[in-house]
Parts: C-alpha cells; sequence; structure tokens
C-alpha cells in the first residue's frame, strides 16, 4: 500500500492496488502545471482512496483533461483523462518514501524544456497516442 499528500496536508490519500512504473512527460502542459516534467506514476481509480480532500480542486483545460491540485498550498497531484475514466495518474512527488518505484519512460520529448537533459536510459515517445 502506497500513500501520499499535498504540502500542506489537505488533500492525502493510499492506494491499495500497485502502482505502475513513473513516466515523464514533457508536454508544455504537464509542464506548466508541475513547474517541471511531470513524473507520474498511476492506480486504478477504484484504488485511491482519500483521507482528506477538502482542498482538492481539478482543472480542465478541456473537457477530456483535468489536473488535481491542492487550492490552499498549490501542490499538484493528479491527471486524468475521460479517455481512461478508470485511471489517475498520481504526481510521483506526492508519494511517501520510500516508493519502490522506478521511471521507465519519457512522453512528448519534441516539447522538452530547452534545460532538460535527455536520458538515454528511458524509453521515448514523442506523443501520447
Amino acid at each position: 500500500m502506497a500513500g501520499g499528500q499535498c504540502e500542506c496536508g489537505g488533500v492525502s490519500y493510499v492506494v491499495d492496488g500497485d502502482l505502475r512504473p513513473v513516466s515523464n512527460c514533457h508536454c508544455s502542459r504537464c509542464r506548466r502545471f508541475t513547474g517541471h516534467h511531470m513524473a507520474a506514476t498511476g492506480a486504478r481509480t477504484e484504488q485511491v482512496h482519500f483521507a482528506s480532500e477538502s482542498t482538492l480542486r481539478w482543472y480542465s483545460p478541456e473537457p477530456a483533461v483535468a489536473y488535481g491540485f491542492c487550492s490552499q498550498c498549490g501542490s499538484s497531484l493528479f491527471w486524468r483523462t475521460t479517455a481512461r475514466p478508470d485511471w489517475l495518474s498520481i504526481c510521483a512527488g506526492t508519494l511517501d518514501q520510500p516508493t519502490g518505484l522506478v521511471t521507465d519512460s519519457a512522453w512528448w520529448m519534441v516539447e522538452h524544456a530547452d534545460y532538460h537533459q535527455r536520458d538515454p536510459g528511458l524509453c521515448e515517445f514523442p506523443y501520447d497516442g
């Protein structure tokens, strides 16, 4: 079982299932939402349980996509899409340590920040689709 929270504790959660390996998304939206690239793991939506979610808010830049964040401290927490309603991506930095996870892939590398150095050990995908 894994758990995590935002910086202020207004949003805290536990995951009672397996987390997938971490993927880094370099699309411009994820970069702006997180302040760098999004390093996210994920789990089935039904396996994510909130101990506290009073400050959880969702930002939807388009109808099919939403980013979850804490309205109190501003922590970036989640990502979801209507294409996969059964899945919730979780910002890996919000998980309690140790996670036991590894990063295995990088997405949307065509939009990576110019200061970011590519990791030759990661499988790269130019687009998510």
